[in-house]
Parts: structure tokens; C-alpha cells; sequence
């Protein structure tokens, strides 16, 4: 009777264990909802719900966003809340006069407030921040992006888009997008961020692909990719020597209309490119016949044929 009455005991025991160890692997619902409290007062956390006594219009932007998912266990809202940014409040809570006491982004130096966002994101599209040419301008990440007030739909920007966004510091590029010929952003098909990164790359003018401007453009425009028997060497150099990418006037976003582009370099052709000739109107100027060299010269990104040096059709 002993022996059983051991044996049963032994297997409840072990029962009692497993059953234990199992809700610790799973986790109950109160346990998952219980913060680490000591660990927090320790550190000087007071807890989201206390900041909220004052700030309580903080939540408007910000549980609605994806730093508000308090599912997801990778968020602020998740871990320590407002403190997760804004660090520690007890000295806030005591003296909230005390300028230290907390981050306050506004008044913080930029390279500080991007350093905050790059506790988290430091990959993807962020990896090239450090450095960037946003970064070395003194830009920080609440200079396009607010947690509490943003507008857009995607990103947390200030503005309702991409390109109202970048409008507020590149006019000039912006502009151009009202002109007849342009890339399809005022269309809603792109935006800058779709050539750009604004986070930073390899690439010149922080665009996305590749390390050099033909690399973004064929991208795309792939049939201009090459490689050519016989190359255009303003091509080879880079699209943008003849093509404005945010938009012009000219057929093609070209930077100047035909055949005035082509006779930028090509001055001393049988094309003569002037109209008047001593006293006598040159009836085989090029601004008179045809008006433009792409007419014959069609293949002007590059050649394949063996008879192709002149890039003609």
C-alpha cells in the first residue's frame, strides 16, 4: 500500500510540473498584461497611463499608427510606451518644468532625434541614413515624419503625400512636374520616392537603383539599356544630359528642344546650324529642313547595325 501510495504521489507531482511548465512556455492572458513593474520602477518608467494624465491627446496619431500596436511585441506601445522615445518619466512626473527631465524631440539636435528613431529602424530602406545627404544637412527623421500628427495615410509624414512632402524643400524639382511633359506623378502612378530614397543610398542624388544615374533610368526604360555596337557617348555618360527626369516643356523631357539640344556638341557637321550664311539664307540649315535630328538620326541611344555609326534608322 506505501509503494502505490508513493508511486501515485510521485505522478502527481510530475503531472503538477508538466502542467506548470506548459503555462509558462504558453503564458496566461494576466501575465501577458502585467508589465514588469519592478524592473520599470527601478529604471525610472512610470508607465504610458501616466503620461497620458497630461498628454492625452498624444493618442490620437499615435494609436492609430504602427508604433500603437501593442500586439505587435517589436513596437514602442508594446514595450515601455512613451517612455520606449521619450525615455524615462519619473523626473518628468516630479519636476515636468526640468528641460532634461525628458526627450523632448522638438527642441533636441537632429543628429539626437535620429539616433532615438535608429533603435529601431535600421533596416530596409534605413540602413544608409548615417551619412546620407539628408543626414549631413542637419535633417532629422521629425523633419518629414511626426508619430502624433502625421497626415498621410502610409509613413507618418506631415503632409497627405510623398511629393508635398519633399515640396517644402525642393521646390524647384516639384515645380516642374506642372510642365506638358513630365513623369506620371501629378497622376498618382509615381511619387519621388519611387526613383528616391530619401533615407539614403550609393547611388548619386539618393536614387534607388544601381550606383549611377543610367542604372535608375534602365530600371525602367529597359530597352535603352544596351549594351550598343556603337554607343552615344552623351547616352553612356548619363540620361540626364539630355533629358530633365521632373519634367519639361520639350518633347521627351528634353532639356532644349530639336535641333537645338543635338548642336550643343554637334557644331561642325555637314547640318550646318545656322540659318544665315554670309548674306545668303543656308537653305540646308537644319532649323530650315526637317527640324529635328532625330527624324533620320532615330537611333540615338546606341546602334546595333553595322552600319550604325551615324545611328540612323
Amino acid at each position: 500500500m506505501q509503494l502505490l501510495l508513493g508511486a501515485g504521489t510521485a505522478l502527481a507531482v510530475s503531472v503538477t510540473a508538466a502542467l506548470v511548465a506548459q503555462a509558462a512556455r504558453r503564458g496566461t492572458p494576466a501575465a501577458a498584461k502585467q508589465p514588469p513593474a519592478a524592473s520599470q520602477q527601478s529604471a525610472g518608467y512610470v508607465g504610458e497611463q501616466t503620461c497620458l494624465t497630461c498628454h492625452g491627446e498624444m493618442t490620437r496619431g499615435y494609436h492609430g499608427s504602427a508604433h500603437g500596436q501593442a500586439a505587435n511585441p517589436r513596437t514602442p506601445r508594446a514595450n515601455n510606451g512613451c517612455e520606449s522615445c521619450h525615455g524615462p518619466g519619473a523626473a518628468h512626473v516630479e519636476d515636468p518644468a526640468k528641460p532634461e527631465s525628458i526627450k523632448r524631440f522638438p527642441t533636441m539636435k537632429p543628429r539626437d532625434v535620429s539616433e532615438t528613431c535608429l533603435t529601431c529602424h535600421t533596416r530596409g530602406a534605413h540602413t544608409q541614413w548615417k551619412g546620407s545627404m539628408h543626414d549631413a544637412r542637419n535633417l532629422s527623421c521629425i523633419t518629414c515624419h511626426s508619430v502624433h500628427d502625421h497626415k498621410s495615410e502610409k509613413a507618418l509624414l506631415k503632409t497627405a503625400t510623398v511629393i508635398d512632402t519633399c515640396a517644402t524643400c525642393h521646390r524647384a524639382e516639384t515645380a516642374k512636374l506642372q510642365r506638358s511633359g513630365h513623369m506620371p506623378l501629378r497622376e498618382g502612378k509615381m511619387d519621388c520616392a519611387s526613383c528616391h530614397n530619401p533615407h539614403g543610398t550609393t547611388n548619386a542624388r539618393m536614387l534607388r537603383a544601381g550606383n549611377w544615374i543610367n542604372e535608375t533610368c534602365v530600371s525602367c526604360h529597359a530597352e535603352k539599356r544596351g549594351p550598343f555596337l556603337w554607343d552615344h557617348a552623351p547616352v553612356r555618360e548619363a540620361c540626364n544630359t539630355c533629358h530633365d527626369p521632373h519634367g519639361s516643356n520639350n518633347d521627351r523631357m528634353l532639356v532644349a528642344k530639336l535641333p537645338m539640344l543635338c548642336q550643343r556638341c554637334h557644331i561642325g557637321t555637314r547640318h550646318p546650324s545656322t540659318i544665315y550664311d554670309g548674306n545668303q539664307l543656308n537653305a540646308r540649315s537644319n532649323r530650315l529642313v526637317g527640324r529635328g535630328c532625330v527624324n533620320c538620326h532615330s537611333q540615338i541611344h546606341g546602334s546595333n547595325s553595322p552600319a550604325g555609326s551615324t545611328f540612323l534608322r
